[in-house]
């Protein structure tokens, strides 16, 4: 994987927006960047189509610019809200049928340790709570019971967004959306303790509104996939446009949800705990 896949030929250049060609001079490539260093490059170009007030499209921008090494990163997706802005990234993405990106990531890992035995390539599914907890939970559990090296992050935002706003596995009890009139009669789908349960070396579940633990377990969770095994993150993304919300008022949501049912949580085996006081030589990240 390279540069080389998203740099126009010359004779084609000219025609392309100029935010493209930004990304592709400015973006990750190479480069020891992360959260602290948005607006320094560029992950994503301006004109994607995603909703004014978008919790999903800040929480993509938020995860790519936590990825260790961009340049050898195959996002891997699904049709949903995510998407929209995936296609629009200086990375390698790949889109599946829907719910079906953890079964294609798990393919492209082995392969790719097959081209590049001595090379770190990192896959990474980056999909919605649709795609993930409700028609792909089957592949999503067999992804970690199989002890894939690859991390899965949820962008939820508890809500089928991209379709009407009728109600996911992810929507909270009782929440009132256009296909439950009356309220949400289940709980939420515990997909962060099915991913301890089912192997998960390492998990997190954070919102929007912390962008520094966001980024510190986003770039955990995928170095500790490429030597011990599958890891998964949950991002609180919420949706101004199904939710009924002003756009403005985004953070101050996820802030909310940050201090009630999306609090910060971590889990990691003992080994994993091994690797990041290693990493990290016991640094500890503040809350935002």
């Amino acid at each position: 994987m390279s540069k080389k896949i998203i740099t126009p030929v010359a004779s084609l250049a000219h025609i392309l927006p100029e935010d493209y060609r930004d990304l592709v001079d400015r973006g990750p490539h190479g480069k020891s960047v992360g959260i602290k260093d948005l607006g320094s490059f560029k992950e994503i170009t301006e004109e994607h189509p995603h909703c004014a007030g978008c919790g999903v499209s800040l929480g993509v921008r938020l995860a790519l610019a936590a990825l260790p090494a961009p340049e050898d990163t195959l996002v891997v997706g699904t049709p949903g809200c995510s998407f929209f802005a995936l296609s629009q990234t200086a990375l390698n993405y790949s889109n599946t049928a829907f719910g079906n990106q953890n079964s294609v990531a798990s393919g492209l890992k082995r392969m790719l340790s097959i081209r590049y035995p001595d090379k770190d390539k990192d896959v990474v599914v980056m999909a919605g709570d649709g795609g993930i907890a409700d028609i792909g939970l089957d592949m999503t559990l067999h992804s970690w019971f199989r002890g894939e090296k690859i991390s899965t992050i949820m962008l939820d935002n508890e809500v089928y967004g991209n379709t009407g706003g009728q109600e996911s596995g992810m929507s909270p009890e009782g929440q009132v959306l256009h296909m439950a009139p009356k309220g949400k009669n289940f709980k939420k789908i515990p997909v962060f303790e099915m991913a301890r349960t089912a192997g998960c070396v390492y998990g997190a579940k954070v919102t929007i509104a912390s962008p520094k633990r966001l980024g510190m377990a986003v770039n955990r969770a995928i170095l500790l996939a490429r030597e011990l095994g599958p890891t998964y993150i949950q991002i609180y993304t919420p949706c101004p446009t199904n939710m009924k919300f002003s756009p403005a008022d985004t953070l101050r949501i996820a802030k909310e949800a940050g201090r009630a049912h999306y609090a910060f949580e971590e889990f990691m085996t003992e080994e994993a705990a091994g690797r990041i006081a290693a990493m990290e030589g016991g640094q500890e990240v503040q809350e935002d």
